[in-house]
């Protein structure tokens, strides 16, 4: 069965709102675009090394939208390789309405999400869940991915959607390498959804060292 691997990339506090650009999201939000100052050479390779093996992509309606936009003219470009992999791989997508699916590849995901990903998981090694933040709290929430790539970029917002929100769930998740940094001060984390929920403990106990007094 394949596995689910989620892309997010979010700042300090968490948001992971509109990195791209103001487009991706004409909600109001005042910093749309925020990834594009930090990005560097060390992170672009680490992002296209992280697409190697996707086979599938999983999107919600405005990350298609825009990705349908972009992706299929860029063909040749400065972006060909990841243009390439976009453009030749199946695109699902999760959307309650009637999307436009005119990009090659394209399908909409059935009514049952969880239905849909277990069937696109039969089919596929490596499904890619890009931007897509909506559809990725869903996921999160029901349990429904098998990786998490978290880019955390060092500055903080304090305002927009964050990756994780009121109807996040108890989850236990294990790092699967070490952190990798760039130039800039982003900071790549790969983790693998765990069993289980989180423990909790005393950390005043004295097997902990902690203990008061002599």
């Amino acid at each position: 069965m394949g596995l689910v691997h989620i892309e997010m990339f979010a700042t300090l506090d968490l948001v992971g709102q509109a990195p791209g650009g103001p487009e991706e999201d004409p909600s109001g939000f005042p910093f749309g675009g925020w990834q594009a100052p930090l990005l560097d050479e060390v992170t672009g390779a680490e992002i296209l090394a992280a697409y190697e093996g996707t086979d599938a992509l999983l999107l919600g309606r405005r990350t298609y939208d825009i990705f349908a936009a972009y992706w299929p003219h860029q063909k040749g470009g400065e972006d060909n390789e990841i243009a390439t992999l976009f453009n030749r791989v199946p695109k699902y997508v999760a959307s309650r309405g009637r999307p436009d699916l005119s990009w090659d590849g394209s399908s909409q995901l059935g009514p049952n999400l969880a239905d849909a990903v277990c069937e696109i998981r039969e089919r596929h090694e490596n499904i890619k869940v890009v931007g897509s933040l909506n559809l990725v709290q869903t996921l999160l929430s029901e349990k429904l991915f098998d990786r998490l790539d978290l880019w955390v970029h060092p500055i903080v917002l304090g305002v927009g959607k964050k990756v994780f929100d009121d109807g996040a769930v108890p989850t236990n998740v294990r790092l699967l390498e070490p952190p990798a940094t760039s130039p800039n001060g982003i900071v790549y984390l790969r983790y693998g959804l765990a069993d289980g929920t989180p423990a909790t403990g005393d950390m005043s106990a004295p097997d902990r060292g902690m203990a008061s007094g002599d």
